[in-house]
Parts: structure tokens; C-alpha cells; sequence
């Protein structure tokens, strides 16, 4: 341990940031070396709306984020079909209750679904009586969920599933502890004629708690019993549209400007034949084939289809950003000369979302229960695809057939226009950048030089990776802080940004760090998801201009926005700044065009996040030991001392008296910042 991370291991979290003004001074316990300079200009008619779209978050299927994660579905393999579609198949997750002498299960092709054709087959050998007598609890299958169901007491959950039996049903539904020994909610159902498939629903009140539980459907009855598409989805999912509620309140509440959806590699597919496709995933979800995600090596059941990731944008106040394929995959290509097909079907992806309900599309998503269309603004053609021999060609056939039919869409090209003009038209362009900490806060410069004229950048994914990271440092969230106020104060040519992954579930962390992990019951933000807290006021706001001296302080980063807070009407100013390196900082802050009376101290705050050690994580156990703190300023003033803690993010909101700051338009504005 070094020196300065010995002095800090003295300092309590909510102490590490101090509040001075040039009048008074309160207690300092942050050793600071460094002295700079931060000069805010209100005045200045240079100022620009930061667009609305700023901040937003990037959903990908990959890590279980949506099957296992948000999507509330609890059955894992729910319609039998992950094993594929030759029997005999692996039923996996699946499991036999009972022996060879009282159950033997198989899979046919006899399902009434035309696009999901595996079935389940149970032939009960054993009976209530007689000879082969079956044990007291039963035979039959059970599932155990995405690594163990949640089932909680007192909450209700809806079990759906189709059978087909040669004799009268007798069967039992259950919810178990994960041993089987303990019944958390159990119901009978019986009918005499079911030869034909039928569907059953029921619901469950569970009278325990167990955050492994399972799914188990058994009989004492000799049978031979066919089953499928068995489901069980809490009922108190947000607002009914089946999103796991944790999950959704963590991404509401980073007020995302959009959401973009569904990836990322999981659009794109290893293979053309597992690539996301929208038409298998919408009407219902049992007639949904799913599909292997071949990239990130698990199946899903498309419950979380391309309806539901429009009606998450919508339930978020978000804007849908819609990633297809554009007859490109990581080791196939269609050539543009038979693509189409591939135009086509997104031309009615697109009517699907955006068209009239008495539309061929558009009537089928109103008879999924919205009749009104989608704000659908933005697609983007591929994920990653710009180096491919045949993305050029692909690209304009899917350009001017989209402008053709919906011109009010705004299309993202894969293509990097950062540094040249890109070679096809393009409203936006997509940006990734995935590197150590260091590159990465050095690259909150990366667009001062940009042209300020043609296409916008979307920064869709970014993320500090390798050692720095970790499995979610502080580290990587101040590297990644610094690369979004550099975006902020370059907000005249970056339109959107986002961090990627989004979700992990802690039992198949395949690709890490991420903003949120999660497992059947738990959540928790890393300091990256906390991180982005500091920004999620930025979306509309104004840019202020700002001045941070001494230019050779490269440590320290910031940017200030004046912005209004909806929940109490009042206008705050806003100043943001990152310390990246490794002693405290002195900063000296002056407030032009705006005197000490206009600025109420009651209500001005001052926010950090900092820790002990610039590795430290959050855990289950520790979910917020690095996540912010906030103080009252007390004692206010348009020139104030700031002590900066090494390795942390600081946000001053000063509460205005009126809100006299209005942005214009300004090309000029990023070039004194």
C-alpha cells in the first residue's frame, strides 16, 4: 500500500470531500498538494442545449440480462426446444422425480405448436395402488429456473402449461425448496377428457420464502402425459409487462434518454441461423420458437422479444434505439445482390412498431394490447459490421429503403466519422471503445477536433476492461466519468452515449465488469452504475461555459451545466469534476454573472464518490460500499474552495433562485472548455 492510499485509509467516506469558501473554512482531511482553478462564465451567450438523448443505456442478451434477468420468467427451457429439434433431446434444465421403475420421460415432435414442435413425454409406470405403488410425493419433472426460482411469501404467481393425457389428469403443481423437501405453494388440478392439448392455468400464493426454490409437476397416477410451454411469472411484475421490478427501478432510475436494444453480438449472431430474428419473437409467447444465442452460448425462449424491448423503452420514458441485422454475421455474409429479403422484413419491423393499427403489422402489435405505435426514432444497421466486405452494399439498400418508407428515421451507421467523413450518408454514427483506465480518460478528448458539421457520434458502448477493471472497480468509474464529461463538453457532435454490458447475472458472468449484477434475488450497482448517476440530470440540460487551469493539471476533468429538477420545478447549477489521480486537489471555484445572493443554501448539496482503495467493488455483501454520498453545502458563495479526495468524482449542485440561463446554439462553445 502506498503512501497515499495510507493516508486515506484514515479518512471516514463521508468526510473525503470538504466545502470552503474564501470566507470560511470547515475542517479539511484530505491532504491536499495540488491547487487548480475552475472559472464557470453564466453570462456568456455561448451556451448549448445538451440534447435530451444524451445518456442512455445499451441492453444486450448476453450474461442471462434479459432470460434470467429483467424478462421475469422463471422457467428456464419453458417450451423444451433449447436441446433442438432432432429427439431424442436434452431437456436440460429439466430433471426426472422418480426412478426407472416408476417414470420414464422422452421428448417427441407431437406439440400443438407448429413453430416449436418438442414436447415432453411422461409415462407413469407406477400408480396409487396395486403393486408398483408411486412414492408419497409423486413423479414427474421439475425445473429449477434460472439457477433457482425466487419464491416469496405471500406474493402470487401464475403457472400456464399445456398437456395432453390418453387417461383423466391427476396432477400436482409446486413450488419446492430446492431439496424438494419443503412445499412453498402447491394446487391439484384434475380434468377427465384431456386427449386433446389443453391449455391450464393456475395461480399460487406461496406461504414461504426461498430464493432457490423450483417448479415441479408430479402425479401418483398411472399415465401417459405429454406436456409443454410450461411457464410461472410473478404477478407483480412492473406494470404487468413482465420486467422483474429491482431490475427495472435500477434503470429507471438513471432517467435513461434511450434504451438500445437487443445488442450488440447477440444481433448479429456467430451464425446467420441464430441471429436475432423480430418475427420470431412477437405474437404469443408460446407460439415464440426461441432461439440459441450462439455468441454468448445460451438459449432464450424470446419471452423478451422485439415488442417487449419497445414497451421497456416506453415503461423507462425512454427513447427505442433498434439495432437489426443486416444479413451480416461474425462468420457469414449475405451478399447485397440477394439481400432483399433481409430489407423487407425490417420495412415491416418498422410497420410493426411505428404503423397504423388497421396496418398488417401494426394490427398484429395491437393485438399483442397496443394499439398506439411505438416512438420508434432510431435503428441502427449492424453492430460492429464496418469492416465487412459486403456491410457498404448492404448498408445503402437498408438506407434508402428505410428513408423511402419512415424519413423521420434517424439511421446509425456502423462506421467511425470521428476522425474522417464517412463514405455512406448516415444521421449518426456508432462509436465502441473498450480499453484500459488510463486510455480511456484520456479519451474524453477524443471528439474536441471532430468536425462539428455532418453525422453525430453515438458512443453506444464503452467500458474500461482488463485488470483495471476488475469486477466492477472505482478505477474503471472514474476512467469512464472522465470519458463522459469529455462527451458532455462535446455534446454539439455526440448525440448519445452508453455503457455496455448493462446486466450480469452472478452466476454466469461471461463477460465482465458490468453496471449492474443481479442473481434471483439481489441486486446491486457497481461504482460504474453509480457513476452514471452524476449524469443523468445532464439530458437537456445546458452547457455552461467553463475554463479548468492549470491546463498541465491533466488529472482533473470537468464540466458544468445549469438544469432543472422536475420533482421540485427548481434550477440547480450543476458542476461536475473528476480527480484521477492520486493526491487531493485544492480547487478553486469562480461563479461569473451570478452573485452569492442568487444562490440558496438551503437545498445545495455536494455529492462524491470516492473509496479507500481506487480497486474497491461493490458486492452483495457490501452493495454500496463505493457509491455516493451527498452533504448539504451549508454556507454558499459564487467563489468556494473545493478539496478534492484522490480517485474521486464530485458533484456541486447549487440551487438557484431563478433560472435566468437559456441555451442557444453555439459551434463555438466546446473549443473553451
Amino acid at each position: 500500500m502506498d503512501s497515499h492510499y495510507a493516508a486515506r485509509k484514515k479518512v471516514l467516506l463521508f468526510s473525503l470531500v470538504t466545502f470552503c469558501t474564501f470566507y470560511n473554512c470547515y475542517a479539511s482531511v484530505v491532504n491536499a498538494s495540488q491547487t487548480a482553478w475552475l472559472s464557470v462564465n453564466v453570462s456568456d451567450s455561448r451556451v448549448r442545449k445538451i440534447p435530451h438523448t444524451m445518456f442512455g443505456l445499451s441492453f444486450e442478451e448476453i450474461n442471462h440480462s434479459g432470460a434470467g434477468g429483467l424478462w421475469a420468467e422463471l422457467v428456464s427451457n419453458r417450451g423444451f426446444e433449447a436441446g433442438g429439434q432432432n429427439i431424442p433431446s436434452n431437456i436440460s434444465p429439466w430433471s426426472i422425480i422418480g426412478d426407472k421403475s416408476s417414470i420414464l420421460v422422452s421428448t417427441d415432435r407431437s406439440s400443438c405448436f407448429d413453430r416449436n414442435k418438442i414436447a415432453l413425454r411422461m409415462e407413469v409406470l407406477c400408480d396409487g395402488n396395486g403393486r408398483n405403488i408411486c412414492p408419497a410425493g409423486g413423479v414427474g419433472v421439475y425445473n429449477p429456473g434460472f439457477w433457482g426460482m425466487n419464491i416469496e411469501q405471500g406474493k402470487t404467481y401464475k403457472v400456464t402449461f399445456y398437456v395432453r393425457s390418453l387417461q383423466p389428469m391427476e396432477m400436482s403443481v409446486s413450488f419446492v425448496d430446492s431439496n424438494g423437501l419443503r412445499t412453498l405453494a402447491t394446487a391439484d388440478i384434475t380434468d377427465g377428457n384431456v386427449r386433446e392439448w389443453t391449455k391450464k392455468e393456475i395461480t399460487l400464493e406461496a406461504k414461504g420464502t426461498d430464493a432457490n426454490s423450483r417448479l415441479q409437476l408430479t402425479t401418483t397416477k398411472k399415465c401417459t402425459v405429454w406436456l409443454d410451454q410450461v411457464s410461472a411469472m410473478p404477478l407483480s411484475t412492473h406494470k404487468g409487462h413482465g420486467f422483474r421490478n429491482d431490475l427495472f427501478n435500477m434503470l429507471a432510475d438513471l432517467k435513461p434518454g434511450f434504451i438500445r436494444f437487443p445488442g450488440g453480438s447477440f444481433v448479429e449472431g456467430e451464425w446467420l441461423v441464430n441471429a436475432f430474428r423480430w418475427r420470431e419473437s412477437i405474437g404469443p409467447w408460446e407460439e415464440r420458437p426461441g432461439h440459441f444465442g450462439d455468441v454468448w452460448q445460451y438459449w432464450t425462449d424470446d419471452g423478451l422479444g422485439y415488442f417487449e424491448y419497445l414497451q421497456l423503452a416506453e415503461d423507462l420514458g425512454a427513447l427505442p434505439v433498434w439495432v437489426f441485422n443486416n444479413g451480416v454475421s461474425r462468420s457469414e455474409q449475405v451478399d447485397t445482390s440477394i439481400i432483399l429479403p433481409f430489407v423487407r422484413d425490417i420495412l415491416d419491423a418498422l410497420e410493426f412498431a411505428k404503423g397504423d393499427p388497421t396496418s398488417k403489422w401494426g394490427s398484429v402489435r395491437a393485438s399483442m394490447g397496443h394499439s398506439e405505435p411505438f416512438d420508434l426514432r432510431y435503428v441502427a444497421i449492424g453492430n460492429q459490421d464496418c469492416g465487412n466486405k459486403n456491410y457498404h452494399g448492404n448498408y445503402m439498400k437498408f438506407y434508402d429503403a428505410i428513408k423511402g418508407a419512415y424519413p423521420d428515421i434517424k439511421i446509425i451507421s456502423n462506421c467511425d466519422g470521428s476522425v474522417q467523413r464517412l463514405d455512406d450518408p448516415a444521421d449518426l454514427y456508432d462509436f465502441h471503445v473498450y480499453t484500459n483506465a488510463n486510455s480511456m480518460f484520456s479519451m474524453a478528448h477524443n471528439f474536441d477536433h471532430t468536425s462539428r458539421s455532418g453525422p453525430k457520434a453515438f458512443v453506444s458502448e464503452y467500458a474500461v476492461t482488463g485488470n483495471d477493471a476488475g469486477r466492477g472497480s472505482l478505477l474503471k468509474a472514474l476512467a469512464e466519468a472522465g470519458l463522459l464529461l469529455g462527451l458532455e463538453t462535446n455534446s454539439d457532435v455526440v448525440e448519445m452515449a452508453s455503457n455496455a454490458p448493462l446486466f450480469v447475472n452472478a452466476n454466469d458472468m461471461r463477460f465482465t465488469p458490468d453496471a449492474i449484477v443481479f442473481d434471483s434475488s439481489k441486486v446491486y450497482g457497481t461504482p460504474t452504475y453509480w457513476m452514471q448517476h452524476f449524469f443523468k440530470d445532464s439530458n437537456g440540460a445546458t452547457l455552461l461555459n467553463s475554463k479548468l487551469q492549470p491546463s498541465s493539471l491533466t488529472s482533473l476533468l470537468a464540466s458544468v451545466i445549469s438544469w432543472n429538477n422536475p420533482e421540485d420545478n427548481r434550477s440547480y447549477l450543476r458542476i461536475k469534476v473528476v480527480n484521477f489521480g492520486s493526491s487531493g486537489v485544492i480547487l478553486n471555484v469562480s461563479i461569473n454573472g451570478m452573485d452569492q445572493s442568487s444562490i440558496e443554501a438551503a437545498g445545495s448539496t455536494i455529492t462524491s464518490l470516492t473509496s479507500q482503495n481506487v480497486m474497491d467493488e461493490n458486492s452483495f455483501n457490501q452493495p454500496k460500499k463505493v457509491a455516493p454520498i451527498t452533504s448539504p453545502l451549508g454556507k454558499v458563495s459564487n467563489k468556494m474552495n473545493v478539496i478534492l479526495a484522490p480517485h474521486s468524482l464530485t458533484c456541486i449542485d447549487l440551487l438557484r433562485k431563478s433560472n435566468f440561463i437559456e441555451a442557444v446554439a453555439s459551434e463555438d462553445l466546446h473549443t473553451s472548455i
